[in-house]
């Protein structure tokens, strides 16, 4: 054994140690592997940075804007709403949810997918009267399993990929991951929806997780193009109760309805007040083509109707918020304080919506119900304030008006022009990658920038979607990966593996190197555990004279699939809180599932990439 594999041994130990550790972030323990061969001259100074271009670091962080995109126009919001049944048992539901939890994970980062079905799946828990835990982990589950089935599902696919292109191989298509994938996705899902889910501990959440607002009050506008004209009111409720939401007064030529006949026919340019939840406005919005009535007060209600109130004029610094530049506009929830200058006014009175480009959207109010037009309710300690605009207006008017800014939750209302726009270039981006027009790097790249040149995306959001501290990991770790192999240090750990447990054996050594990847991957970072077991792999396969394909796909299986911590992979992480969950509870589910991952795959792998 050399001087050089000796200490990348010694290094490669040391940084798998410091991930299992966790004292440091692995972004913090991934260079300074790096710089450790830098300076122990196992790589070149030239070439320490050069992971930063490797097409599978361009991917994942276009992956991780193009998912943006779709979550922030409300595009997932619509298909959950779509593909979810509403009158169906809880298995049904269940598996309904897990599907598409599964299916949009396959095509966007799967921890956004995991955020964006998380209050679905916690309303399924409350309607069906069940611990939010036992829906939040099948469906924590089902999105890492989705994950598997695609090159753009999860970062390890794309790592595994970019290791078989260093191999002088192509890379791997878009969906050569799918039918390994997705035959442990689909039976793994299966299990879980018809036992699986009794496995998981009943717990209550420990706390509550953010505010409770209660139900908001919104305006709303009936135009040409809602579903909802010459309908009467009776049947818009009935399409409402699937959201969750009602109408509680009505709008009509100016004058309020208070208590509106349900025979009453709903004309275009009514004004539909509605109550729902926070995360029902979008789909309350959305099913019937309604639009947010704009809150820019130039009337005043005196009595029944509204009269024209004349415009003060304007002060320098509204002026200058007017001419100033907009920046991008963004939802933000407000609490009215006991001490706010809001109290006791209207939103006319107070001007919300002639200054600062700010829009009062809707109105939510603990115990008694306002049903006055929303402009001119009176505001009360203690309301909740749906307002609209640019992120640093908003906070200026909070400051000013002595509100309480609540913690930030994604409420979507739906934009058709933004939700095509990003469907259009995602499902074009796929499609050329797929075909093999051009590199998935070029191709998702072009993505990222038509969704900024049509709006899709914001230039500041754009960088605040990438998770930066997993670019820096993988732009440090891919050298290390690369010296590990060229000083023949990956040859030597398979060699051990090889000779020492699997006996010279194709088939032990592949379940070996499975087992060995799904467990470094509980417990450290499944795009660090990929980059640090693909060299070992390919070793291991150069060793027996096998197909390094099925031994690459073993990595990808075995780095995506942790489900017995809740470090192991975020999606696990996001659930600890919301499902009331202890440190132990995740093997009782898991590690059935990790069983049934390594009884699925290593039969589907031996056929669809043969020793």
């Amino acid at each position: 054994m050399s001087n050089e594999q000796i200490t990348i041994l010694i290094l490669g130990m040391a940084t798998v140690l410091l991930f299992l550790w966790g004292r440091w972030r692995h972004d913090m323990v991934a260079l300074m592997s790096l710089l450790s061969c830098v300076f122990a001259g196992l790589v070149p100074p030239a070439d320490a940075f050069g992971g930063f271009a490797h097409p599978a670091v361009i991917t994942v962080a276009c992956v991780l804007v193009l998912s943006r995109g779709l979550q922030d126009t409300g595009v997932v919001d619509a298909l959950a709403r779509f593909a979810l049944p509403s009158s169906s048992g809880l298995t049904l539901t269940l598996a309904s949810l897990m599907g598409l939890g599964a299916i949009l994970s396959a095509f966007i980062n799967n921890v956004g997918a995991m955020a964006l079905l998380m209050p679905v799946g916690i309303q399924i828990a409350g309607r069906f009267e069940v611990s939010p835990g036992r829906v939040l982990m099948p469906l924590a589950f089902s999105t890492i399993l989705g994950g598997m089935t695609t090159l753009i599902g999860t970062p390890p696919n794309m790592i595994v990929s970019g290791f078989r292109a260093g191999m002088g191989a192509d890379d791997f298509g878009m969906f050569d991951f799918t039918p390994v994938g997705l035959t442990v996705a689909g039976i793994g899902v299966a299990f879980v929806t018809l036992i699986g889910w009794r496995l998981v501990p009943k717990r209550e959440p420990a706390g509550a997780a953010t505010f409770d607002t209660g139900t908001y009050l919104t305006e709303t506008r009936v135009t040409e193009n809602s579903s909802v004209v010459g309908k009467t009111l009776r049947e818009v409720e009935r399409e409402l109760e699937d959201v969750d939401a009602q109408i509680v007064g009505m709008v009509r030529n100016q004058f309020r309805v208070l208590a509106p006949n349900p025979a009453r026919v709903v004309r275009t340019g009514d004004i539909l007040v509605i109550e729902a939840e926070p995360e029902s406005l979008a789909p309350a919005l959305n099913n019937l083509g309604l639009s947010l009535e704009n809150n820019v007060p130039a009337k005043e209600t005196d009595g029944e109707k509204d009269v024209v109130t004349p415009e003060r004029p304007k002060k320098a610094d509204e002026a200058e918020h007017k001419d100033r530049v907009p920046d991008e506009v963004v939802l933000r929830e407000l609490v009215a304080m006991s001490d706010s200058r809001l109290v006791g006014r209207t939103p006319n009175e107070a001007r919300i919506g002639i200054r600062n480009n700010l829009t009062l959207l809707a109105l939510s109010r603990s115990g008694r119900r306002a049903v006055g037009r929303l402009r001119s309710t009176r505001i009360q300690t203690g309301d909740v304030l749906l307002m609209q605009g640019p992120e640093e207006v908003i906070a200026e008017f909070a400051n000013e008006s002595g509100c309480l800014p609540l913690a930030v939750r994604q409420i979507h209302v739906p934009d058709k022009g933004r939700s095509f726009a990003a469907m259009a270039v995602m499902f074009a981006a796929v499609t050329v990658a797929v075909f093999g027009l051009m590199p998935a790097a070029i191709a998702f790249s072009t993505a990222v920038l038509l969704y900024l040149v049509r709006g899709v995306v914001s230039p500041r959001k754009v960088y605040e979607a990438v998770d930066w501290p997993v670019i820096v990991m993988l732009g440090a770790l891919i050298p290390v990966a690369a010296a590990m192999e060229s000083t023949g240090a990956a040859d030597l750990i398979a060699k051990a593996l090889v000779g020492g447990f699997a006996f010279g054996n194709p088939v032990v050594s592949l379940a070996l190197l499975l087992v060995v990847t799904m467990t470094l991957s509980d417990f450290m970072n499944n795009a660090a555990t990929a980059a640090v077991m693909c060299p070992i792999a390919i070793g291991t396969a150069d060793q027996l004279g096998s197909n390094p394909d099925a031994f690459l796909m073993a990595v990808a299986i075995g780095a995506s699939c942790a489900f017995l911590t809740p470090i192991g992979h975020q999606n696990n992480t996001l659930i600890l809180g919301p499902g009331g969950f202890r440190f132990g509870d995740y093997w009782r589910l898991g590690l059935p599932m990790e069983i049934l991952v390594v009884l699925v795959s290593i039969p589907t792998l031996l056929v669809v990439w043969p020793l």
